[in-house]
Protein backbone atom coordinates (compact mmCIF):
# COMPACT_ATOMS: atom_id res chain seq x y z
CA UNK A 1 0.00 0.00 0.00
CA UNK A 2 1.15 3.35 -0.96
CA UNK A 3 0.22 6.58 0.40
CA UNK A 4 0.70 9.79 -1.75
CA UNK A 5 -0.26 13.61 -0.37
CA UNK A 6 -1.60 15.98 -2.58
CA UNK A 7 -1.02 19.22 -1.20
CA UNK A 8 -2.75 22.68 -2.67
CA UNK A 9 -1.85 25.79 -3.51
CA UNK A 10 -3.31 27.58 -0.30
CA UNK A 11 -2.24 25.04 1.89
CA UNK A 12 1.75 25.29 2.23
CA UNK A 13 2.16 24.62 5.62
CA UNK A 14 4.64 21.30 6.79
CA UNK A 15 2.18 20.80 9.37
CA UNK A 16 -0.95 20.82 7.43
CA UNK A 17 -3.51 17.92 8.17
CA UNK A 18 -2.45 15.43 5.61
CA UNK A 19 1.60 15.72 5.70
CA UNK A 20 1.34 15.30 9.46
CA UNK A 21 -0.98 12.31 8.87
CA UNK A 22 2.08 10.83 6.93
CA UNK A 23 5.10 12.68 8.85
CA UNK A 24 6.41 9.56 10.72
CA UNK A 25 6.26 7.46 7.01
CA UNK A 26 7.48 10.79 5.34
CA UNK A 27 10.55 9.21 2.97
CA UNK A 28 7.71 6.55 1.60
CA UNK A 29 5.09 9.26 1.14
CA UNK A 30 5.11 11.08 -1.96
CA UNK A 31 4.56 14.32 -2.39
CA UNK A 32 2.04 16.37 -5.29
CA UNK A 33 2.10 20.06 -5.94
CA UNK A 34 0.43 20.92 -9.44
CA UNK A 35 0.77 24.22 -10.63
CA UNK A 36 -2.49 24.79 -13.24
CA UNK A 37 -2.26 27.15 -15.94
CA UNK A 38 -5.70 26.27 -16.36
CA UNK A 39 -7.05 27.39 -13.06
CA UNK A 40 -4.86 30.47 -13.55
CA UNK A 41 -7.05 31.49 -16.53
CA UNK A 42 -10.15 30.79 -14.85
CA UNK A 43 -10.44 34.49 -13.69
CA UNK A 44 -8.13 37.24 -14.57
CA UNK A 45 -5.90 37.31 -12.08
CA UNK A 46 -4.00 40.43 -10.63
CA UNK A 47 -0.47 39.14 -11.94
CA UNK A 48 0.95 39.76 -8.41
CA UNK A 49 -1.37 37.26 -7.01
CA UNK A 50 -0.47 34.37 -9.39
CA UNK A 51 3.28 34.99 -9.06
CA UNK A 52 2.58 35.04 -4.73
CA UNK A 53 0.70 31.70 -5.39
CA UNK A 54 3.29 29.89 -8.14
CA UNK A 55 6.41 31.35 -6.51
CA UNK A 56 5.22 30.21 -2.47
CA UNK A 57 4.32 26.78 -4.13
CA UNK A 58 7.42 26.77 -5.78
CA UNK A 59 9.36 27.02 -2.71
CA UNK A 60 7.48 25.03 -0.42
CA UNK A 61 8.57 21.41 -2.72
CA UNK A 62 12.20 23.01 -2.55
CA UNK A 63 11.35 23.14 1.31
CA UNK A 64 9.93 19.96 1.67
CA UNK A 65 12.54 18.11 0.08
CA UNK A 66 15.21 18.65 2.48
CA UNK A 67 13.23 17.18 5.07
CA UNK A 68 12.50 13.95 3.34
CA UNK A 69 9.60 14.33 1.29
CA UNK A 70 9.69 12.86 -2.09
CA UNK A 71 8.36 15.72 -4.29
CA UNK A 72 6.81 16.00 -7.21
CA UNK A 73 6.25 19.46 -8.86
CA UNK A 74 3.94 19.27 -11.79
CA UNK A 75 3.25 21.99 -13.86
CA UNK A 76 0.48 21.23 -16.30
CA UNK A 77 -2.50 22.52 -18.15
CA UNK A 78 -5.23 21.16 -15.75
CA UNK A 79 -5.06 19.37 -12.30
CA UNK A 80 -6.68 16.14 -13.22
CA UNK A 81 -5.18 14.56 -16.32
CA UNK A 82 -1.39 15.67 -14.16
CA UNK A 83 -3.12 14.10 -10.90
CA UNK A 84 -4.04 10.83 -12.85
CA UNK A 85 -0.62 10.24 -14.19
CA UNK A 86 1.41 11.00 -10.77
CA UNK A 87 -1.30 8.53 -9.00
CA UNK A 88 -0.12 5.48 -11.74
CA UNK A 89 3.24 6.68 -12.10
CA UNK A 90 4.01 6.29 -8.25
CA UNK A 91 1.85 3.39 -7.79
CA UNK A 92 -0.78 5.09 -5.34
CA UNK A 93 -2.99 3.18 -3.68
CA UNK A 94 -4.65 5.89 -1.40
CA UNK A 95 -4.32 9.32 -2.11
CA UNK A 96 -4.56 11.78 0.59
CA UNK A 97 -5.86 15.94 0.34
CA UNK A 98 -6.67 18.07 2.86
CA UNK A 99 -9.93 19.36 2.65
CA UNK A 100 -10.00 22.51 0.37
CA UNK A 101 -11.31 25.73 1.79
CA UNK A 102 -12.92 26.21 -1.46
CA UNK A 103 -16.38 24.97 -1.85
CA UNK A 104 -15.47 24.42 -5.90
CA UNK A 105 -12.53 21.94 -4.88
CA UNK A 106 -14.59 20.56 -2.36
CA UNK A 107 -17.31 19.13 -4.65
CA UNK A 108 -15.02 18.63 -7.40
CA UNK A 109 -12.32 16.63 -5.87
CA UNK A 110 -15.06 13.13 -4.37
CA UNK A 111 -16.11 13.39 -8.44
CA UNK A 112 -12.63 12.67 -9.46
CA UNK A 113 -11.80 9.03 -11.26
CA UNK A 114 -9.04 8.08 -10.06
CA UNK A 115 -7.26 4.60 -9.67
CA UNK A 116 -7.11 4.84 -5.88
CA UNK A 117 -8.91 5.65 -2.94
CA UNK A 118 -9.20 9.17 -1.95
CA UNK A 119 -9.38 10.27 1.75
CA UNK A 120 -9.88 14.18 2.70
CA UNK A 121 -8.27 15.18 5.82
CA UNK A 122 -9.86 17.67 7.76
CA UNK A 123 -8.69 21.12 7.05
CA UNK A 124 -6.39 22.18 10.01
CA UNK A 125 -5.93 25.75 8.89
CA UNK A 126 -9.03 27.34 11.28
CA UNK A 127 -9.34 27.66 14.82
CA UNK A 128 -13.23 26.04 14.52
CA UNK A 129 -14.81 23.13 13.38
CA UNK A 130 -18.29 22.11 12.18
CA UNK A 131 -18.96 20.59 15.71
CA UNK A 132 -17.63 23.43 17.53
CA UNK A 133 -20.00 25.99 15.56
CA UNK A 134 -22.95 24.08 15.04
CA UNK A 135 -22.85 24.00 18.98
CA UNK A 136 -22.58 27.76 19.27
CA UNK A 137 -24.89 28.68 16.96
CA UNK A 138 -27.54 26.06 17.79
CA UNK A 139 -30.63 27.81 19.23
CA UNK A 140 -29.43 31.60 18.23
CA UNK A 141 -31.65 33.42 16.57
CA UNK A 142 -29.50 35.58 14.66
CA UNK A 143 -25.65 34.65 14.19
CA UNK A 144 -24.10 37.87 15.53
CA UNK A 145 -19.67 38.22 14.60
CA UNK A 146 -19.77 40.07 18.68
CA UNK A 147 -20.86 37.07 19.85
CA UNK A 148 -19.02 34.83 18.08
CA UNK A 149 -15.53 36.87 19.05
CA UNK A 150 -16.19 36.73 22.66
CA UNK A 151 -17.18 32.76 22.68
CA UNK A 152 -13.68 32.73 20.57
CA UNK A 153 -12.09 34.76 23.53
CA UNK A 154 -12.96 32.65 25.74
CA UNK A 155 -12.49 29.59 24.32
CA UNK A 156 -8.83 30.10 23.58
CA UNK A 157 -8.26 32.45 26.88
CA UNK A 158 -7.28 34.97 24.68
CA UNK A 159 -6.61 38.35 25.97
CA UNK A 160 -8.81 37.21 29.46
CA UNK A 161 -8.86 38.35 33.08
CA UNK A 162 -10.98 35.01 34.55
CA UNK A 163 -13.64 35.10 32.97
CA UNK A 164 -14.00 38.56 31.38
CA UNK A 165 -11.47 40.59 29.29
CA UNK A 166 -8.96 42.49 29.52
CA UNK A 167 -10.34 45.92 29.97
CA UNK A 168 -13.44 45.40 30.42
CA UNK A 169 -14.81 45.20 26.72
CA UNK A 170 -14.72 42.57 24.17
CA UNK A 171 -13.95 45.11 21.56
CA UNK A 172 -12.43 48.45 21.86
CA UNK A 173 -13.47 49.73 18.27
CA UNK A 174 -14.54 53.19 19.60
CA UNK A 175 -11.21 53.92 20.02
CA UNK A 176 -9.92 53.06 16.75
CA UNK A 177 -12.04 55.28 14.35
CA UNK A 178 -9.89 58.54 14.16
CA UNK A 179 -9.63 60.45 10.94
CA UNK A 180 -6.49 60.87 9.47
CA UNK A 181 -4.60 63.82 10.17
CA UNK A 182 -1.71 65.95 8.19
CA UNK A 183 1.75 64.06 9.32
CA UNK A 184 0.97 60.70 9.85
CA UNK A 185 4.24 58.85 9.62
CA UNK A 186 4.00 54.93 9.21
CA UNK A 187 6.86 52.68 9.86
CA UNK A 188 7.12 51.11 5.22
CA UNK A 189 6.04 47.75 5.28
CA UNK A 190 8.83 44.88 5.05
CA UNK A 191 9.23 43.65 1.22
CA UNK A 192 11.09 41.15 -0.07
CA UNK A 193 13.56 41.14 -3.35
CA UNK A 194 12.76 38.30 -6.20
CA UNK A 195 14.32 35.72 -5.56
CA UNK A 196 15.86 33.50 -8.85
CA UNK A 197 12.76 31.37 -8.65
CA UNK A 198 10.23 34.17 -7.93
CA UNK A 199 11.97 36.08 -11.12
CA UNK A 200 10.85 32.61 -13.11
CA UNK A 201 7.81 32.18 -11.87
CA UNK A 202 7.63 36.35 -12.83
CA UNK A 203 8.79 36.03 -16.27
CA UNK A 204 6.16 32.78 -16.62
CA UNK A 205 3.51 34.97 -15.53
CA UNK A 206 4.12 37.56 -18.15
CA UNK A 207 4.88 35.98 -21.00
CA UNK A 208 2.86 32.71 -20.62
CA UNK A 209 -0.58 33.37 -18.66
CA UNK A 210 -3.79 35.17 -20.29
CA UNK A 211 -4.38 37.82 -17.44
CA UNK A 212 -2.72 41.82 -18.38
CA UNK A 213 -4.61 42.99 -15.03
CA UNK A 214 -1.85 44.42 -12.38
CA UNK A 215 1.50 45.62 -12.16
CA UNK A 216 3.94 42.70 -11.82
CA UNK A 217 6.68 44.65 -10.51
CA UNK A 218 7.63 45.42 -8.17
CA UNK A 219 7.08 42.60 -6.68
CA UNK A 220 7.21 42.41 -2.72
CA UNK A 221 5.46 39.95 -1.29
CA UNK A 222 6.45 36.82 1.12
CA UNK A 223 6.69 33.81 -0.46
CA UNK A 224 8.24 31.29 2.50
CA UNK A 225 7.21 30.69 5.98
CA UNK A 226 10.32 31.97 6.90
CA UNK A 227 9.34 35.12 4.84
CA UNK A 228 6.27 35.31 6.45
CA UNK A 229 7.29 35.35 9.89
CA UNK A 230 9.89 37.80 9.67
CA UNK A 231 6.42 40.06 8.34
CA UNK A 232 4.73 39.14 11.56
CA UNK A 233 7.22 39.80 13.67
CA UNK A 234 7.82 43.15 11.86
CA UNK A 235 4.43 43.93 12.36
CA UNK A 236 4.75 43.25 16.15
CA UNK A 237 7.51 45.22 16.33
CA UNK A 238 7.14 48.40 14.26
CA UNK A 239 3.28 48.77 13.21
CA UNK A 240 1.34 46.86 15.67
CA UNK A 241 1.93 49.55 18.29
CA UNK A 242 0.39 52.40 16.23
CA UNK A 243 -2.47 50.07 14.57
CA UNK A 244 -5.82 50.89 16.39
CA UNK A 245 -6.46 54.16 16.31
CA UNK A 246 -5.52 55.05 12.34
CA UNK A 247 -7.05 51.51 10.91
CA UNK A 248 -10.16 52.95 9.02
CA UNK A 249 -8.17 56.05 7.49
CA UNK A 250 -7.21 56.43 4.20
CA UNK A 251 -4.35 58.75 2.76
CA UNK A 252 -3.09 59.65 -0.17
CA UNK A 253 0.10 57.88 -1.31
CA UNK A 254 -0.14 55.50 1.91
CA UNK A 255 -0.94 52.44 0.32
CA UNK A 256 -0.57 49.93 4.22
CA UNK A 257 -0.33 52.99 6.77
CA UNK A 258 -0.08 50.57 10.07
CA UNK A 259 -2.03 47.66 8.64
CA UNK A 260 -0.28 44.12 9.11
CA UNK A 261 0.15 42.62 5.39
CA UNK A 262 0.08 39.17 6.88
CA UNK A 263 -3.57 38.08 5.72
CA UNK A 264 -2.13 37.06 2.30
CA UNK A 265 -0.10 34.14 4.06
CA UNK A 266 -2.46 32.90 6.89
CA UNK A 267 -5.15 32.32 3.83
CA UNK A 268 -1.74 30.65 1.57
CA UNK A 269 -0.93 28.51 5.01
CA UNK A 270 2.28 30.14 5.61
CA UNK A 271 1.29 31.61 9.00
CA UNK A 272 -1.22 29.78 11.20
CA UNK A 273 -3.83 31.99 12.82
CA UNK A 274 -3.54 31.04 16.44
CA UNK A 275 0.48 31.68 16.24
CA UNK A 276 -0.28 35.17 14.72
CA UNK A 277 -2.75 35.90 17.81
CA UNK A 278 -0.60 34.25 20.16
CA UNK A 279 2.09 36.84 18.75
CA UNK A 280 -0.06 39.90 19.13
CA UNK A 281 -1.22 38.76 22.56
CA UNK A 282 2.45 38.14 23.92
CA UNK A 283 3.09 41.75 22.84
CA UNK A 284 0.66 43.18 24.91
CA UNK A 285 1.22 40.97 28.11
CA UNK A 286 5.10 41.48 28.05
CA UNK A 287 5.83 44.19 26.02
CA UNK A 288 2.30 46.76 27.32
CA UNK A 289 1.28 47.44 23.68
CA UNK A 290 -1.70 49.49 23.44
CA UNK A 291 -4.29 47.73 24.09
CA UNK A 292 -7.57 48.59 21.53
CA UNK A 293 -4.21 48.51 18.83
CA UNK A 294 -3.61 44.64 20.11
CA UNK A 295 -7.70 43.83 20.80
CA UNK A 296 -8.23 45.19 17.14
CA UNK A 297 -5.96 43.33 15.35
CA UNK A 298 -6.60 40.13 17.40
CA UNK A 299 -11.06 41.03 16.40
CA UNK A 300 -9.58 40.79 12.37
CA UNK A 301 -8.27 37.47 12.90
CA UNK A 302 -9.92 35.30 15.91
CA UNK A 303 -13.35 37.35 15.12
CA UNK A 304 -13.84 38.25 11.81
CA UNK A 305 -11.61 35.83 9.60
CA UNK A 306 -13.12 32.79 11.91
CA UNK A 307 -16.11 34.27 11.49
CA UNK A 308 -16.43 34.54 7.82
CA UNK A 309 -15.28 30.80 7.34
CA UNK A 310 -17.51 29.54 9.26
CA UNK A 311 -20.20 30.90 7.76
CA UNK A 312 -19.07 30.23 4.54
CA UNK A 313 -18.61 26.45 5.20
CA UNK A 314 -21.19 25.51 7.66
CA UNK A 315 -24.19 28.16 7.58
CA UNK A 316 -25.22 28.95 4.05
CA UNK A 317 -25.55 26.69 0.95
CA UNK A 318 -25.04 26.34 -2.31
CA UNK A 319 -27.47 29.04 -3.58
CA UNK A 320 -25.75 31.67 -1.25
CA UNK A 321 -23.04 32.19 -4.30
CA UNK A 322 -26.58 33.70 -6.61
CA UNK A 323 -27.58 36.13 -3.45
CA UNK A 324 -29.12 39.31 -4.86
CA UNK A 325 -31.72 40.25 -2.30
CA UNK A 326 -31.76 44.12 -3.69
CA UNK A 327 -31.95 42.43 -7.36
CA UNK A 328 -29.17 44.69 -8.76
CA UNK A 329 -28.02 44.68 -12.50
CA UNK A 330 -26.01 47.12 -13.77
CA UNK A 331 -22.87 45.76 -14.83
CA UNK A 332 -19.43 46.48 -13.42
CA UNK A 333 -17.20 49.68 -14.65
CA UNK A 334 -14.45 49.52 -16.84
CA UNK A 335 -12.69 51.69 -14.85
CA UNK A 336 -12.51 48.34 -11.92
CA UNK A 337 -10.01 47.21 -14.42
CA UNK A 338 -8.21 50.73 -15.32
CA UNK A 339 -7.93 53.46 -12.59
CA UNK A 340 -7.23 55.62 -15.22
CA UNK A 341 -10.71 55.80 -16.06
CA UNK A 342 -12.58 57.29 -13.32
CA UNK A 343 -12.27 60.80 -12.23
CA UNK A 344 -13.82 60.14 -8.60
CA UNK A 345 -10.34 60.08 -6.57
CA UNK A 346 -11.41 57.71 -4.32
CA UNK A 347 -12.09 55.08 -6.76
CA UNK A 348 -8.98 56.28 -8.23
CA UNK A 349 -6.58 56.02 -5.34
CA UNK A 350 -8.05 52.55 -4.08
CA UNK A 351 -8.24 51.00 -7.74
CA UNK A 352 -4.57 52.16 -8.44
CA UNK A 353 -2.79 51.21 -5.29
CA UNK A 354 -4.98 47.72 -6.30
CA UNK A 355 -3.60 47.25 -9.68
CA UNK A 356 0.09 48.17 -8.37
CA UNK A 357 -0.41 45.82 -5.72
CA UNK A 358 -3.07 43.51 -5.56
CA UNK A 359 -3.96 45.20 -2.03
CA UNK A 360 -6.38 47.69 -0.30
CA UNK A 361 -7.01 47.63 3.59
CA UNK A 362 -10.18 46.70 4.72
CA UNK A 363 -11.97 50.27 4.95
CA UNK A 364 -10.85 50.98 1.36
CA UNK A 365 -12.33 47.77 0.43
CA UNK A 366 -15.89 48.02 2.66
CA UNK A 367 -16.52 51.35 2.08
CA UNK A 368 -15.06 53.13 -1.20
CA UNK A 369 -15.33 49.89 -3.28
CA UNK A 370 -17.91 47.72 -1.73
CA UNK A 371 -20.00 50.65 -0.95
CA UNK A 372 -20.04 52.04 -4.50
CA UNK A 373 -21.00 48.84 -5.65
CA UNK A 374 -23.97 48.69 -3.57
CA UNK A 375 -25.36 51.98 -3.53
CA UNK A 376 -24.59 52.00 -7.74
CA UNK A 377 -26.44 48.74 -8.33
CA UNK A 378 -23.59 46.65 -9.50
CA UNK A 379 -24.67 42.81 -10.10
CA UNK A 380 -23.10 41.02 -6.94
CA UNK A 381 -21.89 38.12 -8.49
CA UNK A 382 -19.48 40.69 -11.00
CA UNK A 383 -18.23 42.49 -7.82
CA UNK A 384 -17.29 39.37 -6.19
CA UNK A 385 -15.67 37.97 -8.97
CA UNK A 386 -13.88 41.11 -9.60
CA UNK A 387 -12.76 40.96 -6.01
CA UNK A 388 -11.90 37.70 -5.98
CA UNK A 389 -9.37 38.58 -9.33
CA UNK A 390 -7.81 41.48 -7.91
CA UNK A 391 -6.97 40.99 -4.31
CA UNK A 392 -3.96 39.27 -3.40
CA UNK A 393 -5.21 37.40 -0.98
CA UNK A 394 -8.89 36.85 -2.26
CA UNK A 395 -10.32 32.91 -2.01
CA UNK A 396 -13.78 31.73 -2.61
CA UNK A 397 -13.96 31.12 0.99
CA UNK A 398 -13.69 34.58 2.14
CA UNK A 399 -14.48 36.84 -0.86
CA UNK A 400 -18.34 34.96 -1.02
CA UNK A 401 -19.18 35.94 2.46
CA UNK A 402 -17.51 39.91 2.66
CA UNK A 403 -18.37 41.06 -0.29
CA UNK A 404 -22.33 39.29 -0.44
CA UNK A 405 -22.75 39.53 2.60
CA UNK A 406 -20.92 42.55 4.21
CA UNK A 407 -20.02 44.82 1.68
CA UNK A 408 -23.40 44.34 -0.41
CA UNK A 409 -25.78 42.98 1.76
CA UNK A 410 -26.39 40.37 -0.96
CA UNK A 411 -27.79 38.29 1.60
CA UNK A 412 -30.54 40.13 2.68
CA UNK A 413 -28.96 40.24 6.28
CA UNK A 414 -27.62 36.75 6.82
CA UNK A 415 -24.33 38.10 8.31
CA UNK A 416 -24.53 42.00 8.39
CA UNK A 417 -26.57 43.70 10.52
CA UNK A 418 -27.25 46.72 8.29
CA UNK A 419 -26.19 47.68 4.80
CA UNK A 420 -22.64 49.37 5.02
CA UNK A 421 -24.04 52.39 2.36
CA UNK A 422 -22.68 55.76 3.01
CA UNK A 423 -22.12 59.30 1.14
CA UNK A 424 -19.59 60.87 0.31
CA UNK A 425 -19.37 62.94 3.48
CA UNK A 426 -18.48 59.20 5.24
CA UNK A 427 -15.34 59.04 2.40
CA UNK A 428 -14.41 62.84 3.37
CA UNK A 429 -14.35 62.11 7.26
CA UNK A 430 -11.65 59.32 6.82
CA UNK A 431 -9.86 60.31 3.94
CA UNK A 432 -8.25 62.93 2.09
CA UNK A 433 -9.25 61.83 -1.28
CA UNK A 434 -12.31 64.43 -1.27
CA UNK A 435 -9.45 67.54 -0.92
CA UNK A 436 -8.03 66.26 -4.65
CA UNK A 437 -11.38 65.71 -6.44
CA UNK A 438 -12.70 67.51 -8.87
CA UNK A 439 -16.56 66.26 -7.36
CA UNK A 440 -17.60 68.18 -4.86
CA UNK A 441 -18.38 65.70 -1.47
CA UNK A 442 -21.25 68.16 -0.07
CA UNK A 443 -23.69 67.97 -3.12
CA UNK A 444 -26.46 65.86 -3.86
CA UNK A 445 -27.32 66.10 -7.59
CA UNK A 446 -25.08 69.56 -8.95
CA UNK A 447 -23.50 69.41 -11.48
CA UNK A 448 -20.66 68.89 -9.87
CA UNK A 449 -22.36 66.71 -7.18
CA UNK A 450 -20.23 63.42 -5.75
CA UNK A 451 -21.57 60.17 -7.48
CA UNK A 452 -21.38 58.81 -4.31
CA UNK A 453 -23.68 61.17 -2.97
CA UNK A 454 -26.33 60.67 -6.39
CA UNK A 455 -26.17 56.93 -5.62
CA UNK A 456 -26.54 57.00 -1.64
CA UNK A 457 -29.83 58.53 -1.70
CA UNK A 458 -30.78 56.80 -5.01
CA UNK A 459 -29.94 53.45 -3.35
CA UNK A 460 -32.57 54.68 0.05
CA UNK A 461 -35.22 55.76 -2.06
CA UNK A 462 -35.35 53.12 -4.88
CA UNK A 463 -34.99 50.24 -1.80
CA UNK A 464 -36.93 51.97 0.85
CA UNK A 465 -39.16 49.15 1.98
CA UNK A 466 -36.83 46.65 2.24
CA UNK A 467 -34.52 49.05 3.87
CA UNK A 468 -37.41 49.76 6.17
CA UNK A 469 -37.22 45.97 7.50
CA UNK A 470 -33.56 46.54 9.17
CA UNK A 471 -34.13 48.79 12.51
CA UNK A 472 -31.05 50.05 11.87
CA UNK A 473 -31.49 52.13 8.78
CA UNK A 474 -34.76 53.62 9.95
CA UNK A 475 -33.23 57.21 11.39
CA UNK A 476 -31.73 57.30 8.40
CA UNK A 477 -34.53 57.22 6.05
CA UNK A 478 -36.65 59.90 7.69
CA UNK A 479 -34.18 62.11 5.54
CA UNK A 480 -35.66 60.93 2.81
CA UNK A 481 -38.99 62.58 3.71
CA UNK A 482 -37.12 66.20 4.04
CA UNK A 483 -36.55 65.31 0.27
CA UNK A 484 -39.35 66.51 -2.83
CA UNK A 485 -40.55 64.36 -5.41
CA UNK A 486 -38.46 66.14 -7.59
CA UNK A 487 -35.66 65.79 -5.82
CA UNK A 488 -35.20 62.43 -5.84
CA UNK A 489 -36.63 62.47 -9.27
CA UNK A 490 -33.65 64.02 -10.46
CA UNK A 491 -31.90 61.93 -8.01
CA UNK A 492 -32.88 59.10 -9.89
CA UNK A 493 -32.42 60.27 -13.73
CA UNK A 494 -28.91 61.22 -13.25
CA UNK A 495 -28.06 57.69 -11.79
CA UNK A 496 -29.31 56.18 -14.54
CA UNK A 497 -27.37 58.70 -16.63
CA UNK A 498 -24.08 58.02 -14.69
CA UNK A 499 -24.60 54.09 -15.95
CA UNK A 500 -25.98 54.93 -19.69
CA UNK A 501 -22.55 57.06 -19.59
CA UNK A 502 -20.06 54.76 -18.44
CA UNK A 503 -18.01 52.56 -20.04
CA UNK A 504 -18.65 48.69 -18.95
CA UNK A 505 -17.28 45.30 -18.89
CA UNK A 506 -18.89 41.81 -19.60
CA UNK A 507 -18.40 39.87 -16.24
CA UNK A 508 -16.41 36.26 -16.91
CA UNK A 509 -17.44 32.97 -15.23
CA UNK A 510 -15.57 31.28 -13.05
CA UNK A 511 -14.26 28.11 -14.84
CA UNK A 512 -14.12 24.71 -12.63
CA UNK A 513 -10.73 23.37 -11.94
Amino acid sequence: MTIGIWVLGDQLWQEQAALASCADQRAATPVLLIESRQQGRSLPYHRQKLVLVWSAMRHFAEELRPAGWPVTYAIAESFEPALRDWVTQQGITELRVMVPSDRPLQRWLPALTLPCELTLVPNNHFLWDAETFHAWSKGATQLVMGNFYSTGRRRFQVLMEGKKPVGGRWSLDQDNRKPPKTGLNPPPPLWFEPDAITRAVMATVEQDNGSQYGAIAPFGWAVTRSQALQVLDYFIDHRLPTFGPYQDAMVTGQDTLWHALLSPYLNLGLLHPLEVIRAAEAAYWDRQLPLNSVEGFIRQVLGWREYMHCIYQYHVDDTYPQSNWFGHHESLPAFFWDAQKTDMNCLHQTLDQVERTGYAHHIQRLMILGNFALIAGLEPQAVEQWFHAAFIDAYDWVMQTNVLGMGLFADGGMLATKPYAASANYINKMSDYCKSCRYDHRDRYGDHACPFNMFYWDFLDRHREKLQSQGRMSFILKHLDKMTDAERQTLRQKAQSWHDQTPKLAPRAIDQP
